[in-house]
């Protein structure tokens, strides 16, 4: 990255660039993507040019984002699972993911893509969740009514309280069997992996 790169100071700038994108997802409900990140934390560094910033940071994101991909996937219990709830239920994917290209390659990585009729990456829609317009746009895509949809996620707050207060149904990924934190409501059911979900829908 040339002269102005050090690496104790990238590394502190970074972190302070991290909490401040945190505070901002948490008080407006916005994602914030990974190249904004690194670019935020390349200008804090004297990198200037508009332009050179962002293809730097576009390269950065690039080699980071890769990482990720190499270190992610889906069980086989768990695509197994989609593949067998598919042919009875149309599915919808709904993830905090701030890098869409790679969000969209590990999805395609897990064989099962092409399962879903709907697919919303954070970093495509700007916003997050537990933001209610999030929870509206993945229904306006299937064109259902929330009451219809399970909604099965591993958070409480992003995959519980948020889909409950968009009215629908949730059945929550609780693997470690911990309990409940204050203020999220009670989930329809509660899984401690997804791949149970077939014989409890009976399918």
């Amino acid at each position: 990255m040339g002269p102005r790169f050090e690496i104790e100071t990238f590394l502190t700038v970074y972190h302070d660039v991290i909490d401040e994108i945190n505070a901002e997802r948490e008080r407006e409900g916005i994602e914030i993507t990974c190249q904004e990140r690194f670019e935020r934390t390349l200008e804090r560094l004297g990198y200037s040019d508009p332009a050179e910033r962002s293809l730097l940071a576009f390269h950065v994101t690039r080699v980071h984002m890769d990482g990720v991909r190499k270190v992610t996937f889906a069980p086989p219990e768990r695509s197994d699972a989609v593949r067998r709830l598919a042919p009875h239920f149309r599915l919808g994917l709904l993830s905090n993911f701030d890098d869409a290209q790679c969000g969209r390659e590990v999805l395609l990585d897990t064989g099962v893509a092409d399962l879903f009729e709907a697919v919303i990456i954070s970093a495509e829609a700007g916003l997050r969740k537990p933001n209610p317009l999030i929870y509206q746009r993945i229904l306006t895509m299937l064109h259902v009514e929330p009451r219809t949809i399970l909604f099965v996620g591993d958070t409480p707050r992003e995959d519980v309280l948020g889909p409950r207060q968009a009215a629908m149904r949730v059945a929550w990924v609780n693997g470690r069997g911990t309990p409940l934190p204050e203020g999220i409501p009670e989930p329809d059911l509660v899984v401690a992996n997804i791949a149970e979900l077939p014989a409890l829908l009976g399918v």
